[in-house]
């Protein structure tokens, strides 16, 4: 059987070439209603399948995007995957997901086989803090953006949650029922502190400052996943223990919550808790914990947008920071402390 053709299409739909291609671009600003229809309807007679490798040669795209994720472990990452993907895929774009491990070495090499692969875009949820890299891309003129994080000495397309913000709702729930002790438990800061990090532990000083609580620093935890439960041990050893933590995010909130289990500690009878990211087992917890949420999936949309909106640029963009507002999500998970009415 003879290979249907672009040529076929237009004879048949009585239009040009040029206008089929059109419309398998979609483009269809100077294109009528009727014409629309008519190409569809000849290309669903015909069964037509675009020949997507040669189309993407002549344009000089391959009408797919890389993500690159830092940990495929947070909620975060796999709700701005899902928006991200269904938004590229309404406009015919494919993406490919990669995951870092927050290893910049091993992102790296994510970048380069994209590159090579030809993506017409990549969108980085940043695990390296070496500029050189991103610099590279940029003036490549590549189009990037930046989830959740921010890498110093590289401006691009960035999109982040208002991190301080988040931690400032967070205290002012627990000020709110009367609680001063208030503890932060985080993942490693490390020399080079990853942005929610960074900023969430600010957020949390400046927020206990504003509320004219005193700063316990043993209060203050930054440790590795599995040293989360040894850290807790020493907190409720302390001679006056927190009454209430904030986890600086879901997978800090989840050993916490394990560790609660273990331990049989009653939340919030004894310990009142508040978990930073919109983790679904937040909502499965019994009580269900009250939660600082991030608006994941609309920041992968916007992402997706600003994405296509490079990829058909003429000229290089002006680089912004979107910030996110934060939501609190009320849980059962926050009461007044032990003793107190």
């Amino acid at each position: 059987m003879k290979k249907l053709t672009i040529e076929d299409v237009a004879q048949k739909a009585g239009v040009s070439k040029s206008t089929v291609s059109q419309f398998l671009n979609k483009r269809f600003k100077y294109m009528s209603e009727a014409t629309k229809n008519r190409i569809a309807e000849v290309i669903e007679e015909l069964n037509y399948q675009p020949n997507g490798l040669a189309r993407s040669l002549k344009q000089n795209r391959t009408h797919m995007v890389g993500i690159i994720v830092a940990n495929i472990d947070y909620s975060l990452s796999v709700q701005c995957i899902r928006a991200i993907e269904n938004e590229l895929q309404r406009h015919g774009i494919q993406v490919i997901i990669c995951n870092s491990d927050e290893n910049a070495d091993k992102e790296n090499t994510h970048v380069e086989a994209l590159v090579a692969r030809q993506v017409d875009g990549l969108i980085i949820f940043p695990a390296g803090d070496n500029p050189s890299p991103y610099s590279r891309l940029i003036e490549a003129e590549y189009p990037l953006v930046f989830m959740d994080r921010l890498v110093e000495g590289i401006t691009t397309q960035s999109l982040l949650l208002d991190n301080e913000m988040a931690v400032k709702t967070a205290i002012k729930e627990l000020t709110g029922k009367g609680h001063e002790a208030i503890a932060i438990l985080s993942l490693p800061l490390g020399e080079h502190a990853i942005t929610p990090r960074k900023e969430r532990m600010s957020g949390y000083k400046k927020a206990m400052e504003e509320a004219g609580l005193a700063m316990n620093d043993r209060y203050v935890c930054s440790v590795p996943r599995e040293a989360i439960a040894s850290a807790l041990d020493e907190l409720l050893s302390l001679p006056q223990p927190p009454t209430a933590l904030l986890a600086a995010n879901d997978l800090v909130l989840g050993e916490i919550l394990k560790y609660a289990n273990r331990h049989s500690i009653t939340i919030p009878g004894q310990l009142s808790v508040i978990g930073i990211d919109d983790a679904e087992f937040a909502r499965i917890y019994n009580p269900a914990i009250t939660t600082i949420r991030q608006p994941a999936y609309e920041m992968g949309m916007q992402a997706a947008k600003i994405m296509l909106s490079l990829i058909e640029a003429q000229e290089a963009a002006v680089p912004i920071t979107y910030r996110f507002p934060p939501a609190l999500q009320q849980g059962q998970s926050v009461q007044a402390p032990p003793g107190t009415k």
